[in-house]
């Protein structure tokens, strides 16, 4: 909970770093794992366009280095579905430290084809489990 916080609370502040140039600088990839103490997930809606055709939607993405660069090393993909009417939903895992990272990839890359919307989580599966079986 304290690294969820601690990157929700980070996420601004390091989005708001610039070069001299004032332009945004990417953060340096990371090689940390996510583990109990500092995993957070991260719940994404890839909103279509669907004033444009998905075959251009695609030809965008390839363009933008999207599928080269999405999902980054290190990075665990929990699920991946298609929502029909509105795009896609991936389910990420990754240290909290990584958090800006994902998100520089999907401002450079993914902007244009879809509308982006991110949701910070975390793992409730065993507590809400034991909560029920306790219950019981």
């Amino acid at each position: 909970m304290a690294a969820l916080a601690c990157a929700i609370g980070l996420a601004p502040a390091a989005n708001a770093q610039t070069s001299p140039a004032g332009n945004a600088t990417p953060a340096p990839a990371s090689t940390a794992a996510p583990t109990a103490d500092n995993a957070v997930m991260l719940t994404i809606f890839l909103k279509h366009d669907q004033s444009r055709p998905l075959g251009e939607l695609n030809a965008q993405l390839e363009r933008q280095g999207f599928y080269k660069a999405f999902p980054p090393e290190g990075v665990e993909v929990v699920s991946w579905y298609v929502m029909m009417g509105v795009g896609q939903v991936v389910t990420l895992r990754l240290p909290a430290s990584r958090l800006r990272e994902v998100n520089r990839i999907f401002e450079t890359s993914a902007w244009g084809a879809y509308r982006t919307e991110f949701y910070p989580t975390y793992d409730y599966k065993a507590i809400g489990i034991a909560n029920h079986d306790k219950a019981k």
